[in-house]
């Protein structure tokens, strides 16, 4: 077995993961390599990017540029055109980024999971609670993000941007096993609430709201959102609610994390998982996620 096999195979321990992800400074790393990250020096950029490649799957071929300042313009890097191919059909809502299917389901009694066996409350995630309760009944799915993965996230349909809400908070690994250990880890940790206006296929239904929740964790703290100046990090002072009127096209660049994380998608009434779709399931950014429907 290969010195790197071997290594990922002690780190993907759960105890060691947790402990070594978990059990540190969070905030205080997350800040240091938030600056570290951002360091315009080729040598560093290229030997973190190695580190990087040896302890992850990056795959850079897909990257509109191949060479890089810093590990930050790796981490938020572009793809080359039509790397991602925007499914039209209007009937379908697209995945805003690439990522795993971490949970997915209805909005049942107020509840919604990040795990199995692991509820916790919309009103916890999202501090709107008029816009908490308007999904009973809708369903939602979590997309998370690996290290390696392309972070930046997009528009699943045309639409609306009418509100951004920022959450301070903790900075907890958001991978499986930390979903599996730590309660409401979602709603602990920094995030932004999107609210978007998005018309129905059926132009006779109007339009409804369409929330984009993008949660920050570990090394990755700071949403970048091109809608609105300010970058959203752990030393942002406010406001915490910011007006928007800002219209989007469907798979139009939303913003990015600074490295990756999770986003949690809530869909209107109407609109469901699409079938062949499950949990562990990897989707691209672009594919068809939800599927308009007339039927209860």
């Amino acid at each position: 077995m290969s010195m790197k096999k071997t290594i990922q195979n002690i780190l993907s321990q759960e105890d060691l993961n947790f402990l070594l992800t978990n059990r540190i400074p969070r905030n205080t790393l997350t800040r240091f390599i938030g600056w570290f990250s951002q360091i315009e020096n080729p040598v560093v950029a290229f030997i973190s990017i190695q580190i990087w490649k040896f302890f992850s799957a990056l795959d850079l071929s897909e990257a509109k540029n191949q060479s890089f300042k810093s590990m930050h313009a790796c981490f938020t890097r572009e793809l080359k055109p039509n790397a991602r191919p925007i499914n039209p059909d209007l009937n379908y809502l697209v995945s805003p980024c690439d990522g795993l299917i971490g949970a997915f389901g209805k909005v049942i009694n107020g509840e919604i999971f990040q795990a199995k066996g692991f509820p916790y409350l919309i009103e916890d995630l999202i501090p709107n609670k008029s816009l908490a309760k308007s999904y009973e009944g809708c369903e939602y799915v979590t997309l998370r993000l690996t290290s390696s993965m392309y972070h930046r996230f997009h528009a699943p349909t045309g639409m609306q941007i009418r509100k951004i809400t920022y959450i301070s908070g903790d900075t907890w690994n958001v991978n499986p096993i930390a979903l599996k250990r730590v309660e409401r880890l979602f709603c602990k940790n920094e995030r932004a609430v999107i609210e978007c206006e998005i018309d129905h296929p059926n132009k006779e239904m109007g339009s409804s709201t369409l929330t984009l929740v993008p949660v920050a964790a570990i090394l990755v703290a700071s949403i970048r959102l091109h809608c609105i100046s300010p970058l959203l990090h752990l030393q942002y002072q406010g406001p915490n609610e910011i007006d928007c009127n800002a219209e989007v096209k469907r798979g139009e660049e939303l913003g990015w994390f600074q490295h990756g994380s999770t986003i949690i998608v809530f869909a209107p009434k109407n609109y469901r998982l699409v079938s062949s779709l499950n949990l562990g399931d990897n989707i691209r950014m672009g594919e068809v996620l939800f599927e308009y429907s007339t039927q209860p």
